[in-house]
């Protein structure tokens, strides 16, 4: 099995510690099915072309150039040497700034995560931090220029090694205000509060991601594999979402309530008719055997 390929070499650096370490990417999509665009016609590949917006021709790449628009369709042009210059120079050092609390930072913050090993004679440096910081159950603030920009890592211990995740900024994070301003005020009537908490509690368990499938990527294989074959593809059918007036009997359906109160027992009333019955039967009983 091949080595994976590291995606940045660099320095961690912590007071006046440093270790060599190498950064590997942890979570990627390239497994994923990917499609080409085709020619419906023919069935061959096309090839994306820039084309001039007012002349319609066709650009050369060596003709083509970054550009910000400035307002009124007036662009500002932006040479790849200009553009070279306004990036950070990178030091090839991941400095930790701050060691905080592990759960201080909202998840909201995260953008992708990468494994960092050490490299060869940094092994115990890169130790001693991994189990410093499990012991004292931080994480670290630290930040280094990744891919042509200055980024901010969240570092983490993660098995036997540790865990960057490179972080959103604060200009990037939308405000969940804005995203929950038109939620109404709804009270959540008591029954079915207490029948929600018994569905959580009989739901409770652990996370394991091998027992969740990607269904959207199964469905594509799926197709694809009826389309090479000729077969038919059966379409899943889509779940109902609960409607707000059938919202108690699905919590109910769901508890098993529905059934628990099917098998009970009828109400006080019906127990002293039946039992007024039976006297009345009685009765009639005993008169006839007297008669006999």
């Amino acid at each position: 099995m091949n080595a994976p390929r590291a995606n940045w070499k660099g320095h961690i650096t912590f007071g006046e510690v440093t270790c060599p370490v190498a950064l590997y990417t942890a979570a990627s999509s390239s497994e994923r099915i990917s499609f080409n665009i085709l020619n419906r016609n023919t069935g061959n590949r096309v090839r994306r072309e820039f084309v001039d917006s007012e002349t319609g021709k066709a650009v050369e790449h060596d003709d083509q150039v970054k550009g910000y628009e400035a307002g009124n369709g007036r662009y500002v042009v932006l040479e790849p040497e200009e553009i070279a210059a306004a990036i950070p120079d990178s030091d090839k050092t991941l400095a930790i700034n701050a060691f905080i609390p592990c759960d201080e930072i909202d998840d909201v913050y995260f953008d992708k995560p990468y494994y960092l090993a050490p490299q060869q004679s940094g092994e115990e440096a890169f130790a001693l931090l991994r189990d410093g910081m499990k012991e004292a159950k931080v994480a670290a603030i630290a930040s280094t220029v990744l891919f042509r920009r200055l980024r901010t890592v969240l570092i983490r211990p993660h098995g036997d090694g540790l865990i960057g995740t490179t972080l959103n900024f604060d200009y990037e994070v939308r405000s969940a205000e804005e995203a929950f301003d038109d939620m109404p005020n709804i009270k959540i009537d008591k029954e079915m509060l207490e029948l929600a908490a018994h569905i959580i509690g009989t739901k409770k368990g652990s996370y394991d991601a091998s027992k969740f499938d990607d269904r959207y990527e199964e469905a594509l294989a799926e197709l694809v594999k009826a389309k090479i074959e000729g077969k038919p593809f059966k379409k899943v059918k889509a779940v109902k979402a609960s409607k707000p007036s059938d919202l108690l009997q699905a919590l109910k359906d769901s508890a098993g309530t529905s059934k628990k109160l099917a098998g009970k027992p009828k109400s006080a009333n019906s127990n002293s008719s039946r039992k007024k019955a039976t006297k009345q039967s009685g009765s009639g009983s005993s008169s006839r055997r007297k008669t006999g």
